[in-house]
C-alpha cells in the first residue's frame, strides 16, 4: 500500500473517549478531533448554539401573550418597564435595568393600594424564550403550595427590559412583604432558554445581591417545574417565618430530616 492510500485509509474524525457520557449531559463534551481541530459538523454546531443565544438576548419580550394563560388561572396581571428604554440601552446600562421608568412607577403608585403578602414578577431579563416557554408551567405548579401556605399573592407583575433588583424596587412600591422575580437566564450554548428564580423577603431597593435565594436551571432539561415549585415554595415558608432571605436563609429542602418535619406541616 502507497502513502498516499495508507493516509486515506486512516480514520478523518478521531472519537473522544468520553463520547458515550454525551447521552447524559446537553454540555459540550467528548466532541473529537479532526488533526488539531474540531470536527466540522461540531464546528457547526457551535455556530447554531452560538446563534440560538444571541437570538434569546434580543428576542423581543411579548408579555400580552402570557396574559391569557395567567388569566386563565386566575391571575391579574400589570404591565411595567424599566428605566431602559430599548434593548440596546439595556445591555449596555445594566442600571436602568434595576429600576422603573418614571411612567412605570407613576402608574403602580396610581393603584388602589392592596399590600400582598408575595409578588411573582415575570420578567425578560437575558432570555424572553426562557420566560416564554417556562414562567406560565412554574407558576401553575407553585400556586397549590402558596394555598396551603395561606400566601396571598398579588398580580403578576410582567417587566420589560429587566434585571433582577427590579423586582424589588416593583415590590417597595406595592408594599409587598416578599417577592419573587422569574426571570430569563443568560443563555448558554446549551441552553437558550434557562429560567432563574430570585426571591426577596422585605424587599427595597437598598438591598444587596446577597440578601436573595436564587435557585437556577428551571426548564424541563434541568429542574423540572415540580423542583423548582417545591424549593420556591419551601423558602418562602421559611422567609415569612424567619423573616430573612439570602445567606442566612439557606436551602434544606432537599435535606431528608427537614422533610420528615415538613411532612407534618405544609407540606
Amino acid at each position: 500500500m502507497s502513502q498516499e492510500d495508507e493516509k486515506t485509509s486512516l480514520p478523518q474524525v478521531h472519537a473522544n473517549p468520553w463520547e458515550a457520557l454525551r447521552q447524559f449531559t446537553a454540555a459540550r463534551i467528548a466532541l473529537g478531533r479532526t488533526g488539531a481541530s474540531l470536527p466540522t459538523d461540531e464546528v457547526l454546531r457551535f455556530g447554531m448554539a452560538h446563534a440560538q443565544a444571541r437570538d434569546a438576548v434580543h428576542q423581543p419580550f411579548n408579555s400580552e401573550e402570557l396574559e391569557p394563560d395567567l388569566h386563565a388561572l386566575g391571575l391579574k396581571t400589570l404591565r411595567v418597564d424599566s428605566a431602559a428604554p430599548d434593548r440596546t440601552t439595556y445591555l449596555c446600562r445594566p442600571d436602568l435595568g434595576r429600576k422603573l421608568s418614571q411612567e412605570s412607577r407613576d402608574y403602580l403608585q396610581s393603584l388602589p393600594s392592596q399590600p400582598a403578602d408575595l409578588l411573582l414578577v415575570v420578567a425578560d431579563g437575558l432570555s424572553s424564550k426562557a420566560v416564554h416557554r417556562q414562567a406560565v408551567p412554574l407558576i401553575t405548579a407553585l400556586l397549590p403550595y402558596l394555598e396551603k401556605l395561606n400566601i396571598t399573592l398579588g398580580p403578576i407583575v410582567l417587566a420589560r427590559q429587566s434585571r433582577v433588583a427590579l423586582g424589588d424596587d416593583i415590590a417597595e412600591v406595592m408594599k409587598a412583604k416578599a417577592v419573587a422575580i422569574l426571570i430569563g437566564e443568560r443563555p448558554g450554548l446549551s441552553s437558550p432558554d434557562s429560567l432563574g428564580i430570585y426571591m426577596t423577603w422585605g424587599p427595597h431597593t437598598r438591598r444587596m445581591e446577597s440578601e436573595r435565594n436564587c435557585i437556577s436551571n428551571v426548564r424541563p432539561e434541568g429542574l423540572d417545574y415540580p423542583q423548582a415549585a417545591f424549593k420556591l415554595a419551601w423558602l418562602l415558608e421559611q422567609a415569612f417565618v424567619r423573616g430573612l432571605s439570602g445567606v442566612a436563609l439557606k436551602d434544606e429542602s432537599d435535606n431528608p430530616q427537614v422533610l420528615d418535619l415538613e411532612s407534618k406541616g405544609n407540606f
